[in-house]
């Protein structure tokens, strides 16, 4: 006979007790809510995805995918020399190159040399161009500009200031490539950088060869541009340059608004489609005729474009220096804080 179960002992059976239920106005009773402040412990690994300034670090994967494309990029480009200078080593190039050596003789004779207008809207253009390609880009990522630029006889006209300065800056441009195309046609020297002759095309083609092959044509950059590069001023000058103005103009607060046939004829999307890629020929133009001015004898080179003078010396060297400087000092000034008093000499400047 089993002996009885006492009450309260290890086999009698546990009796849950009731769950408390919160009630509503009850202080002692916790809010049925998550967790949502720190709890005092910290992360055995980081995850960050983002530096301060809001921008994704690449990854490794990424970085690697980098050098890699380099590489591959570094490969391709010496192949495509060891392809070019053998195929310049067949007799038939050979001769191609006898009756194409780059360059031909100019329809009507200019006087050699480059004034000192030429050397002023050089520089003017390299300083322009560079804060325009800036403001532009700065255009494209700018998210919530920081400040508004209104004209004073029209308060809806309202852009930010970052287009304000890009636009003034183009104006500028504009007038300064004016200027240089008239003196080039009073001068004379248009002839320098206008293809005169269908050989352009071959002399062209030939010296492109030469410069692929490193075995680059002769220089007479005081007397006469090589077909290439007059091909090259030619496009900057006379297509780039006007497809860059019609373009922007295009995208501007200047575009008239009640021309309605005219905007169905040149629509907006026209002109973004080619704004950014002529932008990008500029950069690409630039880092090229950079690039050739100090691997052709840049000390000669300099003193063409800085110095006005045929010498071998170092005076266009430190005069292409001092501008280098005054370009990056324009960079550098190129914010809110610099350009805002000199936008409220043509407007109001506001922060909303």
């Amino acid at each position: 006979m089993s002996a009885p179960q006492v009450e309260g002992t290890a086999s009698a059976p546990a009796v849950a007790a009731p769950a408390r239920v919160p009630v509503l106005g009850d202080p002692s009773v916790p809010l049925p809510a998550p967790r949502t402040v720190w709890n005092g412990s910290a992360p055995r690994h980081i995850t960050a995805t983002s530096t301060a300034s809001g921008r994704r670090r690449p990854s490794w994967t990424q970085a690697i995918a980098a050098l890699l494309g380099a590489a591959a990029l570094g490969i391709l480009a010496a192949a495509a020399v060891a392809f070019v200078r053998a195929l310049l080593s067949f007799p038939f190039m050979q001769d191609f190159l006898a009756a194409f050596p780059g360059e031909y003789t100019p329809a009507i004779a200019v006087e050699p040399g480059f004034a000192p207008w030429v050397n002023w809207a050089h520089f003017f253009n390299a300083f322009l161009i560079v804060l325009i390609i800036r403001s532009g880009l700065r255009i494209r990522n700018e998210k919530r500009p920081t400040a508004f630029w209104t004209p004073r006889n029209n308060p809806k006209g309202k852009v930010s200031l970052t287009i304000w300065f890009h636009q003034a800056l183009d104006i500028l441009w504009l007038l300064n490539g004016a200027v240089f195309v008239v003196l080039l046609f009073v001068t004379g020297h248009w002839v320098r950088i206008v293809p005169t002759s269908w050989e352009v095309l071959p002399n062209a083609l030939s010296a492109a060869l030469q410069y692929v092959s490193f075995d680059w044509p002769t220089e007479h950059g005081w007397v006469n541009y090589n077909s290439l590069q007059q091909l090259a001023y030619f496009v900057t000058v006379f297509i780039a340059a006007p497809l860059a103005a019609a373009t922007g103009f295009r995208m501007s607060g200047m575009w008239p608004k009640r021309a309605e046939r005219l905007s169905k004829a040149y629509p907006i999307e026209w002109a973004r489609a080619l704004h950014f890629p002529v932008m990008i020929y500029f950069v690409v133009f630039i880092i090229g005729h950079v690039a050739l001015v100090f691997l052709t004898g840049f000390l000669r080179n300099l003193n063409h474009m800085y110095a006005s003078s045929d010498a071998v010396g170092w005076t266009g060297f430190w005069v292409f220096v001092a501008s280098m400087v005054v370009i990056a000092l324009g960079w550098v000034a190129a914010r809110p804080l610099v350009i805002a008093p000199i936008a409220k000499l043509f407007g109001s400047v506001s922060g909303r």
